[in-house]
């Protein structure tokens, strides 16, 4: 698989508190990142609410759902690769109906079993209104869930295998996402390492979802069938920052070697 997902980290959208005033600045910088992305070769984009913080818990308002899909429709018209949605912290139903509407064709989810205990909250995973949403909406749009999630802690057993198997094997998931413990976080070696290997088991990708850079994406790929790229793409490495060109091009020519 070995695929690069570039993230697109979208501005603080209308009703946040970070809102600056301007939509049409919010739009045009989604959709110069994902140009920057799709032109440095990544196989993948996958936009998220990132400036809506504080996060609601688990159910976003009308009005983020709205904003979403206008973004994640101009992204999806944008760019020549597969398109995927995040709703933060934990609205997988919003992300799904986002991605069924636009075309998108992947939701990450970043508690789908189990529950963690977040800065939001204990948040409860929810895969059996996400599975049934995708039959009822006729979507053809893959799940990939978090597990070991970042920003969070266990409640009830840690245990990164045993949640991804139950993500998969019970929560119907497409495939699972390992991640270090906040954004931009190495991805501990060892996690990768069991969870990949179940990964192949069950014949579903495993994903890294943070911490990937130019020097450790060749190594990470080794192990995982893609990565989810978003600081070490952005100008001087920082996460809020506008994507920075030459960052992307740099990590791709890593992944095949040149």
């Amino acid at each position: 698989m070995d695929s690069v997902i570039g993230m697109v980290h979208l501005p603080a959208l209308p009703g946040a508190p970070g809102f600056e005033g301007d939509r049409g600045a919010v739009r045009e910088r989604a959709l110069a990142d994902a140009r920057a992305l799709d032109t440095g070769g990544v196989d993948a984009v996958l936009v998220e609410n990132f400036g809506d913080a504080p996060f609601y818990p688990e159910r976003v308002p009308a009005h983020v759902v709205a904003s979403m899909t206008d973004l994640v429709g101009r992204v999806a018209r944008t760019v020549d690769v597969p398109v995927g949605v995040n709703v933060l912290r934990n609205d997988a139903r919003a992300a799904l109906s986002v991605a069924a509407a636009t075309g998108a064709s992947f939701v990450r989810v970043n508690i789908h079993v189990g529950a963690r205990v977040t800065d939001q909250g204990v948040v409860e995973g929810r895969a059996h209104e996400t599975a049934r949403l995708r039959e009822e909406l006729h979507a053809d749009v893959s799940v990939f869930a978090d597990v070991g999630v970042k920003h969070s802690g266990a409640l009830g057993r840690e245990d990164v295998v045993g949640e991804a198997r139950e993500a998969v094997e019970r929560g119907l998931a497409d495939g699972v996402v390992v991640s270090g413990a906040g954004t931009g976080a190495e991805t501990d070696s060892e996690d990768l390492e069991r969870v990949a290997a179940l990964g192949a088991d069950l014949g579903v990708p495993v994903l890294v979802g943070s911490g990937v850079t130019p020097a450790t994406v060749r190594d990470t790929l080794d192990t995982a069938d893609g990565a989810i790229v978003g600081t070490a793409l952005k100008e001087n490495g920082e996460t809020t920052a506008p994507v920075d060109p030459e960052r992307v091009a740099s990590l791709v020519s890593a992944v095949h070697g040149d």
